[in-house]
């Protein structure tokens, strides 16, 4: 495990080549408390030396259905896509900063899930998010089926 990663943190694995190429996320849960975190790597950044607001908008449309996974029974091998995702950035993630999010499942119909999530960067509120998820077929484990 990189030293650079908060204890009780292990790599999320799941596939695809987009998250070869944007990852590793990393993935603690303890409880009913789960949290997704990167670490800020310069192919992430603008040309500012900040996370790009696309990669925040990424990890926060996997975040949501992450949670859900594991929060709701009902949807935990199902596939979420996102119907909408809204998100308020509220401060820069800058290059090296450790980026966590933690979020919550607010309702969910025989449909839909609803949920919403706050990240952080070094421990500031860097973006807010919800979104809203369809309950799609079954697929899978957990891991592989963020929407």
């Amino acid at each position: 495990m990189d030293p650079g990663i908060p204890e009780g943190f292990a790599i999320l694995r799941i596939g695809g080549d987009f998250i070869a190429a944007n990852g590793p996320l990393y993935l603690r849960h303890e409880g009913g408390r789960v949290q997704l975190g990167f670490r800020v790597e310069s192919r992430h950044t603008n040309p500012m030396g900040i996370c790009h607001g696309g990669m925040m908008a990424s990890f926060c449309d996997m975040l949501l259905p992450l949670v859900a996974h594991r929060q709701v029974p009902d949807v935990a091998r199902r596939f979420l896509p996102t119907i909408s995702l809204q998100i308020d950035y509220l401060a820069p993630s800058p290059a090296g900063a450790w980026v966590q999010g933690e979020a919550q499942v607010l309702r969910t119909t025989r449909s839909m899930v609803f949920a919403q999530g706050l990240v952080t960067a070094d421990g500031v509120p860097v973006a807010r998010a919800s979104g809203i998820m369809k309950i799609g077929p079954e697929f899978g484990g957990p891991e592989e089926a963020v929407g």
